[in-house]
């Protein structure tokens, strides 16, 4: 029979393993450790691009069969911040108030747990059942997230493994536990921009070029424009301007360049292309005006997606309706999350604990909510392989 796992000594446990992304610090272990005592078999993979630090990930499969309901998750955790600010030591976690205090809990150590925990009352009851159950666990979430889910969902599509839908743990509710689904994410692109021009005397400007004038221009000229109303799914994009710099240490100095960086959240009335297109077309024209010179990268981080509410996302709306008197709303607002990447090869989901402390200071979870969240999963569970 298999061993009941609790899942607030389990998240105990992993909070215990202080990895702070990129740093792993025995975080996968606990996870692999608990997984193969259940008859996961496990496969840790690890990925390094140049310049960057090595990820260790983890794949585990308990069956062999179709369909193959996958949980995906992070081990790695924000910086805890100022120590002395924390009620508590913040690798150290515990209970006070009802409440489980340390970082990672909400985001999203305590989500792994509540999901092991919920396998493990499942296979003490089903030894044996139509399909297989998997984790799709990182440790490059809270990074660049280059060496995590993303080269392990190019592992799984070169082994051609089939994920039939995938649940992330990630925390969706904000205040209450039940009150949103994420079932899709706006796309992310990056600009970075640098304008070159000519250093000169601020007294004669007609003999330099002052590159401030042109990049103000550009960036007044794609913030003053909407890029979209929304939609249904979406809430409308936006361009929001993160870092202007010039490298000038005199008052008396026209600068020769000057640099800004942008990011887009963008709906899916774009592409990654079509807005390249669109921001390119306006440095290119205030470019031409001004006679300058224009460098230009951009970074996709993501694309967006939407899973359409298809009877499983319909079957979990009304397991957590019944389970928390919540309407879980189908939302994609907020931020990224690596469902960017696992939708290449699965339909997927987000819903986890509430999420209103992550990234804080005593980043807590409700005790309560850890036992309703493994509930509600174990009865998704069940619910996919009847």
């Amino acid at each position: 029979m298999s061993k009941l796992i609790d899942e607030i000594r389990f998240t105990q446990e992993l909070i215990s393993k202080p990895s702070v992304t990129p740093k792993d610090l025995g975080a996968m272990s606990v996870v692999t450790k608990h997984l193969k005592k259940l008859g996961f078999k496990c496969r840790l993979m690890s990925f390094q691009e140049k310049g960057t630090d090595k990820i260790i990930n983890l794949y585990a499969r308990y069956g062999t069969k179709s369909p193959n309901l996958c949980f995906a998750g992070h081990t790695d955790v924000v910086p805890a911040g100022d120590l002395a600010s924390w009620s508590s030591n913040p690798f150290k976690a515990k209970i006070k108030g009802g409440y489980l205090f340390g970082r990672g809990v909400s985001d999203m150590k305590g989500g792994i747990g509540c999901f092991i925990s919920a396998v493990s009352e499942f296979l003490k009851e089903n030894k044996k059942f139509n399909g297989s159950i998997s984790f799709l666990i990182t440790g490059d979430e809270e990074g660049i997230a280059v060496n995590g889910t993303k080269k392990v969902v190019e592992f799984l599509k070169r082994k051609k493994e089939k994920i039939d839908f995938c649940l992330v743990g990630e925390p969706s509710n904000r205040n209450k536990l039940g009150q949103m689904i994420k079932h899709g994410r706006r796309g992310s692109i990056t600009t970075y921009l640098t304008v070159k021009g000519k250093q000169g005397h601020i007294a004669y400007p007609h003999e330099a070029l002052n590159p401030a004038t042109p990049i103000i221009k550009i960036l007044n000229e794609l913030k003053s424009k909407p890029l979209d109303n929304g939609n249904k799914n979406f809430q409308p994009s936006n361009l929001e301007i993160t870092k202007i710099h010039i490298d000038n240490t005199a008052d008396n100095v026209i600068p020769a360049k000057a640099s800004a960086t942008f990011n887009v959240r963008y709906n899916n009335l774009h592409t990654f292309n079509s807005l390249k297109k669109r921001i390119s077309k306006t440095i290119n024209k205030i470019e031409k005006k001004f006679k300058c010179k224009t460098d230009v990268k951009f970074i996709s981080t993501g694309t967006s997606f939407i899973t359409k509410p298809n009877p499983t996302v319909k079957k979990i709306q009304k397991i957590i309706q019944k389970e928390t008197k919540q309407k879980a709303k189908l939302s994609t607002s907020g931020g990224t999350s690596d469902a960017r990447f696992i939708k290449d090869i699965a339909p997927c989901i987000e819903f986890g604990l509430v999420g209103n402390t992550m990234h804080q200071v005593d980043e807590r979870s409700s005790i309560r909510d850890m036992k309703k969240l493994k509930s509600i999963y174990l009865k998704i569970i069940k619910s996919f392989f009847n």
